[in-house]
């Protein structure tokens, strides 16, 4: 330990006694009393020694943060205050460094914190060994076992909303480096008969309600069930909701510990699929059927749960609604079948219900164990936790309780056992010498209930086997006879007469005087739970299940194997598996941790004395405490003594100087210690009484208010020098900024008086100078001026002679120079050279008007000619025939305007590109000018057809739009005149000359988008043309056209057409076809 770290003690800082070994005076009271009073300031943990008492304090507290892990991470164990924490790490650190293999048993009735204690035991293991990806996933899967077990072996009682109803033993598997390898779980005594019957205010086991609530839909309906507990006879409706506890939630939790654990979807969904059974079995009810012998026969009464089970686990219906009826019977080579009242339907039916549950979790516990045992071969160090039932007193105690027990009467025989062996290898090792011990020894308690001749369990197991009537009357006349002498055994029939009159104790019971007090059994139903009997035709009809987990958890109900031998017992089995885990438990080195609850509401900052005391006295604690006081009741290393006790003494403080065995010597001689008190150990002072190490830490106390007072003057010395010399120095500071924010203020006040003086100084020094330029400047303007007139008179004196006759004259022509000079050398800044561009600089004077105006119109030809003179051939084209359209239907034709913006582009179907019209690409020998889609109209109806227009220099093309087939040529000789309306339409009729090859059929009336660059194409054709005449173009709403032998006259009109947009064409007889238009 370095210097600077903190080092601290058991004794520090303590409220009550931390350990019950130091208590002075001891008795039942004080040992309570400073239980309540550590409890009262949330120390729920107290030390016996290396015992741990664990106070259940139903409130969450900080003291298992991570923090709390490094604090006790390598601490010796009475280093801090007590805490779990403390037990889990000298365990760990013993199994590591010492290669001890370790076990800790956690024992407490229910509801006193059991299992959580067990969890932050594993917890603290896991945070402090190793790390890494294989060792995280031990770890986890460690961890992750306890909600899987928890939700089908854990149910709410009325002393514990999550009480664990069976008892588990767990061997956590450790390589040589201290991290986790594996484990093995080992489980006891489940308390299968929850499963078709709960006390008032209890429930079944989690599983059952957290697979309604959590459960998806579709998942439900898988398995046949539905959300409605009431729906479920197995299931208690008075407390299926507990406060605090989300099913649905807890069942997510299981489903992800079991993924992590190992289990595959197909086990999980066998699983689920066992618990709807145990559900639908419960729904399952008897009715009576009279025989012809006079015999009762069960017949099942609704079949639908029964087949909705059988569907589930792939049973013929017939085969198990037999098996709830018969019963056969089996002797060597005789094999007898009887029938099954109701009374006896109902108990198979229960029978099979608890089996099945049982074998299930026993099933589960086993797959776990494969998933989480260590992969390697090699010799692994192992750290046992056993979670078990505490002693139990009940009002009415049976079988269950009985066998509970008898394993804490084994479980107190070794603890006092090993207690004592380690009292005594401690002794030895630290050459003190060893005293025998007396105490209780309750191996007389053990015999009598496992005695393998006359023990009960022996007696029970000889009355369930023998033949002919067999009760649990019988049983207890076996009990009265065998066991009437034994000094533990109490029965009213028995022959010892001081019972007979003893009113507490009825007749059908027995009453044994266990180590924690005596406890009432009744006898009824023991025989029953002892025997345990599932009727081998269920066990067959099970075994036929179509289902893989039934073939497993129902052997014997095979056939081919079938064993007439009696099952083994409950009792046998269950001494069995004590005997087993006594002897894993004598393996290792022991760690306790005793569970009480404070009391039976499960609420906060409640202390009730009774039930503590009740639970004092059956664990044991007061035993514990007079054992390890029985010699020396305290010991401590040298070194943590000497550091701690080194202030009483002169010779020892601040620091000795050799052995610390020989500090303390100096400081108990010192001390005047009787030398009775303690005794030297080879590495330990033993000190007898806790009078004596109360003495020493009341001096310790004593001198540490002393140093405390002696620290406090120094510092308080030390405190207000270092005050005054701040102050001094801050007085310094102070002053010397002071002087130098007083002459900084003077001087600025000097600096700003000086400026001000200079700035009048100069102020008067410039205006001054002013008035004096300004005279100046006044004397020399008189001067010019007056010089200035004067020449003027001799000038005009001089030449008056020679200009008086035409002066004016010249001086009107010099005037109208000089004006017309300054008006030209004003157009030097030309205007826009944008031919639209119509500004132009306003004219000065009137008589330049004329001037200005053919100015203005030689600058506009003159910028004209430079801007035409940028055109390319292709543009220039384009802008004639855009003139040319400008000709022919400017303030003419309603479609005009929308035309100008719109560039002629000419192929609007891409010909070249378009390999559908490769055909008329070839057929149209000259360029072509216009490519375009028009309507025709129809000349008999006046339907419009879709036309690929052409027009090249010699004729025009109309062709199929979809084929590209050519359907009429015109050549444009044979064209005479194109006719069009004024409207905003697309119309044009193309007139064809009489008398030519094509005008055979008339002339042709169509509808185009460009009709404005069609017309004008074909006109510029027509005019640059020198071997045909110009093409007329007649702008009117009315014109003629020949169709065959009819002339019709084609008139515009504006109205709306039937569908609303475009432009409609009727034929309305022989001689008009009429076209609406839209209104502008």
């Amino acid at each position: 330990m370095s210097k600077m770290e903190v080092k601290t003690s058991l004794l520090d800082n303590m409220i009550g006694v931390g350990d019950m070994v130091l208590i002075e005076p001891l008795s039942e009271d004080t040992f309570i009393e400073n239980l309540k009073k550590r409890f009262d300031h949330n120390e729920i943990y107290t030390y016996i020694g290396s015992v741990v008492i664990s106070m259940n304090p139903y409130k969450s507290l900080p003291i298992y943060t991570a923090e709390k892990v490094e604090e006790y991470r390598n601490r010796n164990f009475y280093e801090l205050s007590p805490h779990v924490y403390a037990l889990a790490d000298e365990a760990y650190r013993s199994l590591r460094e010492q290669d001890k293999d370790q076990c800790i048993l956690i024992t407490g009735e229910s509801g006193a914190g059991k299992t959580e204690a067990s969890k932050f035991v594993m917890s603290y293991v896991a945070a402090v060994c190793g790390k890494g990806q294989e060792v995280n996933k031990v770890k986890e899967q460690l961890l992750q076992s306890n909600p899987v077990l928890e939700a089908f072996g854990n149910a709410k009682t009325v002393r514990n909303d999550n009480s664990s109803r069976f008892g588990k033993y767990m061997d956590i598997e450790f390589d040589f480096k201290g991290d986790p390898l594996g484990g093995v779980i080992s489980n006891y005594l489940l308390e299968k008969s929850r499963v078709v019957k709960q006390p008032r205010g209890e429930r079944n086991f989690h599983i059952f309600y957290q697979l309604l609530s959590g459960a998806s839909d579709d998942t439900l309906k898988k398995l046949k069930l539905d959300r409605d507990f009431s729906k479920y006879n197995y299931l208690s409706l008075d407390s299926a909701t507990v406060n605090g506890l989300d099913d649905a939630a807890s069942f997510r939790t299981v489903r992800n510990a079991m993924q992590i654990v190992g289990f595959m979807e197909d086990e999980v969904q066998s699983i689920l699929e066992l618990v709807a059974a145990v559900l639908k079995l419960g729904n399952i009810e008897f009715k009576p059927e009279s025989r012809c012998n006079g015999y009762d026969e069960s017949r099942v009464k609704d079949k639908n749960d029964l087949k909705e089970m059988c569907e589930l686990l792939g049973i013929e219906q017939s085969v198990l609604e037999r098996a709830f009826s018969f019963r056969t019977v089996e002797a060597k080579m005789e094999k007898m079948s009887t029938t099954l009242n109701v009374a006896q339907a109902y108990y198979a039916r229960d029978a099979l219900a608890k089996n099945l549950y049982s074998r299930l979790f026993s099933w589960l516990v086993n797959r776990i164990n494969e998933s989480i045992k260590a992969q390697t071969k090699s010799r692994k160090k192992v750290m046992g936790v056993l979670d078990i039932y505490g002693f139990e007193i009940f009002e009415d105690n049976s079988f269950e309780q009985f066998i509970i027990n008898y394993c804490n009467e084994k479980l107190q025989q070794i603890f006092i056992e090993l207690t004592l062996r380690e009292e005594q290898e401690e002794y030895v090792r630290e050459g003190i010498e060893w005293t025998n011990i007396e105490y209780f020894n309750n191996a007389i308690i053990c015999d009598l209930i496992e005695n393998n001749k006359n023990g009960i369990l022996a007696m029970l197991d000889e009355e369930c086997l023998r033949p002919g009537t067999v009760t649990d009357e019988t049983f207890l006349d076996k009990l009265n006879t065998v066991c009437a002498e034994h000094q533990h055994f109490e029965s009213r029939q028995s022959k010892n007469s001081k019972f007979l009159t003893d009113h507490s104790l009825p007749h059908n019971c027995f009453r044994i005087q266990h180590y924690a007090g005596k406890v009432l059994y009744r006898v009824e139903g023991f025989v029953d739970k002892n025997n345990d009997l599932l009727y081998r035709d269920l066990s067959q009809a099970m075994y036929k299940a179509n289902h893989s987990l039934i073939k497993i958890l129902f052997p014997e109900g095979n056939p081919a194997k079938v064993n007439l031998k009696r099952p083994p017992t409950a009792g046998f089995q269950f001494k069995a598996s004590v005997g087993t885990l006594m002897k894993n438990l004598l393996s290792k080195n022991p760690n306790y941790i005793r569970c009480i609850k404070p009391n039976d509401k499960k609420a906060a900052h409640i202390f009730t004395d009774s039930l503590v005391c009740h639970q004092v006295r059956y664990l044991g604690l007061m035993e514990n405490v007079r054992v390890r006081r029985a010699g020396y009741a305290f010991r401590q290393a040298y070194e943590p003594c000497l550091e701690r006790y080194k202030m009483l003494c002169k010779q020892t403080w601040p620091h000795w100087k050799g052995p610390a065995r020989g500090g303390v010597e100096v400081l108990l001689t010192d001390l005047q210690v009787p030398a009775e008190e303690f005794a030297y150990g080879r590495s330990k002072i033993f000190i007898r009484n806790p009078r004596t190490l109360f003495f020493l830490e009341e001096k310790r106390r004593q001198c540490l208010e002393d140093l405390a007072t002696l620290i406090q003057k120094i510092y308080r010395g030390w405190k207000s020098r270092t005050h005054f010399l701040l102050l001094k120095k801050s007085q310094v500071v102070v002053a010397a900024w002071y002087r130098r924010f007083a002459q900084q203020k003077k001087y600025q006040n000097i600096r700003s008086s000086a400026l001000v003086f200079q700035s009048f100084i100069r102020g008067w020094k410039a205006r001054k100078l002013l008035r004096e330029l300004k005279h100046k400047k006044r004397c020399e303007k008189a001067v010019s001026t007056i010089s200035a007139y004067w020449h003027g008179t001799q000038v005009r004196r001089e030449y008056r002679k020679f200009f008086r006759a035409n002066a004016g004259k010249k001086i009107y022509d010099f005037t109208i120079q000089r004006i017309m000079q300054k008006y030209f050398l004003g157009l030097k800044k030309m205007p826009s050279m944008s031919p639209v561009d119509k500004s132009w600089p306003a004219r000065p004077y009137g008589f330049l008007d004329g001037t200005h105006q053919e100015l203005r119109r030689i600058f506009h030809l003159w910028r004209c000619k430079k801007y035409r003179s940028q055109f390319t051939e292709e543009k220039k084209a384009t802008y004639e025939e855009k003139l040319a359209a400008s000709e022919l239907f400017k303030d003419k034709k309603a479609l005009y305007p929308s035309s100008v913006g719109q560039p002629f582009k000419g192929d609007y179907v891409e010909m070249t590109k378009n390999p559908k019209y490769q055909k008329l690409n070839s057929f149209v020998e000259d360029k072509v000018l216009v490519a375009d889609v028009v309507s025709k109209i129809n000349r008999a109806n006046g339907k419009v057809t879709p036309r690929i227009f052409l027009l090249t220099k010699k004729s025009l093309v109309l062709a199929d739009q979809k084929t590209g087939q050519v359907k009429a040529s015109v050549p444009l000789p044979d064209l005479s005149s194109v006719s069009v309306s004024t409207q905003n339409d697309g119309f044009f009729a193309l007139k064809l000359k009489e008398g030519s090859t094509s005008a055979a059929k008339g002339d042709f009336l169509l509808s185009s988008d460009r009709l404005i660059e069609i017309i004008t194409k074909l006109h510029c054709i027509g005019a640059t043309s020198a071997d045909r005449n110009k093409i007329n173009i007649d702008i009117s709403d009315e014109f003629l056209v020949q169709f065959k032998q009819d002339k019709v006259c084609v008139k515009f009109i504006q109205g709306t057409p039937k569908n609303g947009n475009g432009v409609a064409c009727k034929r309305k007889n022989n001689r008009l076809l009429e076209v609406s238009v839209p209104s502008p």
